[in-house]
């Protein structure tokens, strides 16, 4: 290399070790060694050399050193800027785990509108009756794998079999026509099944995906009732169960809804089912499977436990008359 060619920088390439950051903001926040070692408990030359070790890592200066003052260089404070809201989410971390350590806890995993609708409602009771027990609820269309995951107990929509070895069924399905009160007295009076047609239907936009949520469709229900090639006023689709839901609350239209989902809506009179003779059976049902590594824990036996009579609070309301066929647990 020639003397008038630039002299070449040998970046550092592995990732910085964190140990040093911590009296980097230190000194970086007050400006000063001294405070900053008092702060940390440790000498001011431990400090300092920590800076210059984090210096040489780095691999340029990241404080501009005076007689009597401390600057941070624009590397420097480059590095605070990131470094403050990463430590301060991990700190928050560190408080939250300390905080919920020896507590005892259930992690469940359902999908949205379950969660929304069935679960959440009957939250308070269980935690009125076990207030010493915190409830995480992951909400996700996500199958988790109880084998692996942070989740002690799942909820599912299935039909039988398949995935769901072990698990307790809670309670099956049928679905029935709902609307809110307002909207039926201000239209068609609905005393067939082709009358309904007079309406804006209300169904999940993605049922046709999929085989068995093909059970969910009013294509299906219109099938039954032997009018195949029927037409209602206009379609209305929305993804979540909940939001089909929420859009019959509202008015918007005649919902072909799960009962289990809607039957507190039904007993207070938000909702009024139309033609309750013509409910369509569904094969689908619903599931709680308990994790292999929760099962013995006091906490989400009674957990599950809870669930398993809110289930049957459930299957008396709706009115599902017991399969003798059926075994509810799958083994």
């Amino acid at each position: 290399m020639s003397k008038s060619s630039p002299a070449v920088t040998h970046l550092r390439s592995r990732p910085v070790a964190v140990g040093h950051l911590r009296a980097f903001e230190a000194v970086a926040r007050h400006l000063n060694f001294r405070i900053a070692s008092e702060e940390l408990a440790l000498t001011q030359s431990a400090v300092s050399r920590q800076i210059q070790s984090l210096e040489d890592e780095v691999g340029v200066p990241l404080f501009l050193r005076h007689t009597r003052a401390v600057e941070l260089t624009s590397a420097g404070a480059q590095l605070l800027r990131t470094l403050l809201p990463a430590l301060e989410r991990i700190d928050g971390t560190v408080r939250q785990i300390r905080q919920s350590a020896g507590r005892q806890s259930v992690a469940i995993t359902t999908w949205a509108s379950f969660a929304s609708m069935w679960l959440i409602p009957r939250l308070e009771a269980f935690q009125q009756t076990h207030p010493g027990i915190d409830i995480r609820i992951d909400a996700t269309d996500v199958a988790v794998d109880l084998e692996t995951a942070d989740v002690d107990l799942a909820l599912r929509y299935s039909l039988p079999g398949g995935p769901l070895r072990g698990a307790q069924r809670l309670f099956g399905e049928q679905l029935a026509l709902v609307a809110s009160p307002w909207l039926l007295k201000s239209g068609q009076a609905i005393r067939q099944p082709a009358d309904v047609a007079h309406f804006t239907l209300i169904e999940a936009g993605d049922a046709h995906r999929t085989q068995h949520m093909e059970w969910l469709t009013w294509r299906r229900w219109f099938q039954t009732q032997g009018l195949q090639n029927i037409e209602p006023k206009r379609w209305l689709y929305f993804n979540y169960a909940h939001q089909i839901v929420q859009a019959a609350l509202t008015g918007q239209g005649v919902a072909l809804a799960r009962m289990p989902l809607i039957a507190d809506s039904l007993a207070s009179g938000d909702l009024v089912e139309v033609l309750p003779g013509h409910r369509l059976d569904s094969p689908l049902a619903y599931w709680m499977l308990v994790g292999p590594r929760s099962a013995q824990r006091p906490e989400v036996k009674a957990f599950s436990d809870w669930l398993i009579a809110e289930a049957e609070r459930t299957r008396l309301t709706v009115g599902e008359v017991p399969d003798t066929d059926l075994c509810d647990d799958l083994g």
